[in-house]
Order: structure tokens, then sequence, then C-alpha cells
């Protein structure tokens, strides 16, 4: 069985070669430099390889057929890589705000054409990087937070790009941080709609765009069916809809075709196709009928 939509990994090894190679490029060039903003660029580098290293391993484990215990297989390891993504972005955005907020406060003096340089390379790296990430499945919640860390890099470059001008050009070197704060504020709109999305999923919340009402009227509505209850509609993992419930029938119905008739609504009105539905035949008035000569305690 297969649960959901599983990112092709190819794309994500090329990915992780990119910013491994860029972080090893930054590093002797800063070492070489002395450029302290090329090693910490290299360390927000480092940071988009390890998002992307947990992108692989949750779908590596995520692959692996059901058995034993794990009956689902190990579909929601993907959902873990992805909080752990989101959770980071955020840890990183409060380091960097805090950050920001210190400088603001007293800018020290930035070179300019240093910043300038460490852009260029970000943007062109994590650019690549956000490519191959783009180019896998990013229905992915452990592959979207991994392309929201390398795409939040870039911008982040592209601001430091846009600062180290402004800085060449004569502008005072506050506009460093006050840019750095807006890419916070991204990337804390990024790490929360992830680590938001990927909680909807392990508090088995209704997919988005799948309403429970509006999937219990349609059960209601078919054929020979009086009552739906215990409905539930959740995601086993990203891409993974699926639907229980218990249905009353009319009495006389024939409970399997109906069954068949409620799978099909659910497939093709809803893309369900995961559904556990147990119906049976409506007894409660031959259970009243048959209780009533017992009424008054008179048999």
């Amino acid at each position: 069985m297969s649960a959901g939509s599983v990112a092709e990994p190819r794309w994500l090894w090329i990915a992780l070669g990119l910013n491994v190679g860029m972080a090893l490029l930054e590093v002797v060039l800063g070492i070489i430099s002395g450029s302290t903003a090329l090693l910490a660029d290299a360390a927000h580098v480092i940071t988009d390889a390890l998002a992307i290293g947990i992108a692989l391993a949750s779908i590596v484990l995520a692959r692996r057929p059901a058995g034993g215990r794990y009956t689902y297989g190990l579909g929601r390891v993907e959902i873990l890589g992805a909080q752990l993504n989101g959770a980071s972005l955020l840890v990183l955005a409060g380091m960097l705000g805090v950050g920001a907020g210190l400088r603001i406060a007293d800018p020290p003096a930035v070179e300019g054409g240093v910043v300038v340089i460490t852009g260029i390379f970000g943007v062109l790296g994590n650019i690549l990087a956000a490519w191959a990430l783009a180019r896998a499945s990013r229905e992915s919640l452990a592959v979207e937070g991994a392309y929201q860390h390398a795409l939040m890099d870039a911008i982040s470059s592209v601001a430091a790009i846009v600062a180290g001008a402004l800085v060449l050009a004569g502008v005072s070197s506050v506009v460093d941080p006050i840019l750095a704060l807006i890419v916070t504020a991204l990337m804390v709109r990024s790490g929360w709609t992830v680590l938001r999305s990927s909680t909807d999923v392990l508090l088995e919340a209704a997919p988005r765009g799948l309403d429970p009402e509006t999937v219990g009227a349609a059960l209601v509505a078919v054929e020979g069916v009086v009552e739906v209850h215990d409905l539930h509609v959740w995601e086993l993992t990203q891409g993974f809809p699926a639907v229980t419930a218990h249905v009353i029938a009319r009495p006389g119905t024939d409970c399997e075709a109906t069954r068949f008739r409620l799978e099909r609504v659910l497939a093709d009105q809803f893309s369900v196709a995961h559904s556990t539905l147990q119906v049976e035949s409506d007894h409660r008035e031959e259970l009243v009928q048959l209780e009533r000569p017992w009424s008054g305690g008179a048999r």
C-alpha cells in the first residue's frame, strides 16, 4: 500500500550535492580571504544541506513497506521531517532577528564589496538548489520544508547584495540589519506555514479543501442511505486522505452495492481512494415492533 505521494530522491541528492559543494567553496574562499561573511553564509548553506538530509531520510523511511506494528507503513516520518524543517526555520529566524535588532541599535561597519560577493555566491547556489527541490514532489511536506530553507536563503542573499550595494553607494550600514529583519519576517511566515500544515496532519485534521460536512452530505445523498455517523476525515500523510464512517441503509438494501456506490462518490467527488465504510441495514423499526409485546410488563 502506498501512503501518499512520495518525492523522487534523485532531485534531492542533486540539491544536497549543490549545497555541500557551495559550502566547501565558501569555506575555502572565506579562509583565503579572511571574510567572516563568506564563512557565515557557508554555515547557512550547511543548514540547508541538513534540511535536505532530513527530507531524504524521511523519504527513504516512508518508502519502506507496511508490516509488523506499522500497518500503515512509515509514511508519517515525512511529516516528522517537515516538523523539524519548519521548526528549524523558526529558530534560524529568531537568531537572525535578534542579531539584526542588535545591529540596528549599534550598526557596525560593513564591507560592502565582500557582502556583495557573498550574496552573489549565495544566490547562484540557492537558486540551483531550490530549482532541484522544486523538481521533486513538493506534495511532500518534508521536501517543502527543505525547499523553503533554500528559497529563504536565496532571498537572504539577494537582500545581502542590495545591502552591500547600498553601502558601497554611501548609504548608512543600518540598511543591512533592516533588510535582514525583512528576510526574518519571510522566514517566520514560511516556517509557520510548514509547521502548521504538518501539525494538522499529526492531529488528524481534515485536509484543507475537504470539508467533513460536505462529505457527509454527499454520502447521505446516495440512494438507499438513511444515515451516516461516526464520520472521520483525515490525512495519513500529505496527499493521502482517508475516510471512515458507519452507514445505515434502508431495510432490504444491498449493503455491498451501497458500499460500492459510496466508495465511488468518495473517489470521484473528493479524490479519496482509501475509505473504510461499515454499511448496515436499518433494523430499528423491526426492533421496536419486537419490543412492543413487552410494553407494560405484559408478554
